[in-house]
């Protein structure tokens, strides 16, 4: 597969008429598609914005020509697996070709807004597969022109189809940062979104999510590898730190996120990340080379797609340097 780098689009720092602009942007700069965020909430207060993803991923289909994905959306709580494949569906025939459904398990800080009981890490993976296997019976029954049903563990779906389709169902991504779910991944979807982390961790999954796929006889070296990778570029380091802080604080976070519910609660938490605490973990620089190294040790190994966020408010600049000075250098 060929290397593509996309622009990350967060939906949590933008209003959304600026996220199509700026995307339209980079697709001039050499940016391949586009990732957007399916947040309910911002992280933090000063973030300010959390668009409805798929209106914005409507308005990019038309002013785009790449890929467009939910990077990612949870079926699970907020969303019955029914909705998310009737959405993906419909973008999908829309836009040929161009449509990935993104899925993850959820965070709490999204999906405890309708107010239903918050599960442990567990019951929330469990959760996420179940979803899946509708949204599969949905798009394998509707393109066959026939109704689907299902009765599990989590859901009910009574008899139904969806009614508008793609030629083709949408490739169903799984986003995860641990083994036992990269495998279930290798199993039951189409490919791999995972988050920057230390190189070890990751070859880790990629041999996790390997090893589930070739048990029911895929072949993993066909299924893409997606990474999304927050960096903070900014003309000096002191902004690009400054930048950091501010408006992505959660990047020095060493902890797990996924249980906290309030943007308000991460602000607080936020008043204890010091400048040491994204080493290791986001790349904060002034010098696009820098950043050019870091996203090379990820091409090498064996990402196929690379999803780029920057983490300031400093977007067309940054997407401009990026475009002449990262994008062109980067290689197999």
């Amino acid at each position: 597969m060929d290397l593509t780098i996309g622009y990350a689009a967060a939906l949590e720092q933008f209003h959304p008429t600026e996220v199509v602009e700026i995307s339209a942007l980079a697709e001039e700069h050499g940016f391949s598609g586009v990732m957007a965020a399916d947040h309910f909430q911002p992280w933090t207060p000063s973030q300010g914005q959390a668009a409805f993803v798929w209106n914005v991923l409507s308005a990019l289909g038309e002013r785009t020509r790449g890929d467009l994905g939910p990077g990612v959306t949870a079926p699970t709580f907020r969303w019955h697996p029914a909705m998310v494949a009737q959405a993906s569906a419909t973008l999908a025939a829309m836009y040929p070709g161009r449509h990935w459904l993104g899925l993850g398990s959820g965070e709490a800080l999204n999906e405890h807004v309708t107010a239903g009981y918050w599960p442990e890490a567990p019951e929330r993976i469990n959760r996420m597969f179940e979803a899946i296997e509708i949204i599969r019976k949905l798009f394998t029954a509707s393109l066959a022109g026939k109704d689907t049903k299902h009765s599990g563990t989590f859901y009910k779906l009574e008899s139904t189809r969806l009614w508008t389709m793609p030629e083709e169902a949408p490739p169903i991504y799984i986003a995860t940062g641990g083994p036992v779910t990269a495998r279930r991944a290798g199993k039951h979807a189409d490919g791999l979104i995972t988050v920057g982390a230390p190189l070890e961790k990751i070859s880790g999954l990629f041999d996790k999510f390997a090893s589930g796929a070739r048990e029911v006889g895929k072949d993993p070296e066909t299924m893409p590898k997606i990474l999304q990778l927050h960096m903070s570029w900014a003309p000096t380091d002191e902004e690009a730190l400054a930048n950091a802080l501010d408006q992505w604080p959660n990047g020095g976070m060493k902890f797990p996120k996924a249980d906290i519910r309030s943007p308000f609660d991460f602000a607080a938490m936020a008043k204890l990340v010091r400048p040491e605490d994204f080493e290791g973990r986001m790349v904060i620089s002034a010098d696009p080379d820098v950043h050019r190294a870091e996203i090379q040790k990820y091409v090498d190994l064996g990402f196929d797609r690379i999803y780029l966020h920057n983490v300031g408010r400093n977007q067309r600049e940054w997407v401009e340097v990026f475009g002449r000075d990262v994008l062109p250098k980067l290689a197999r």
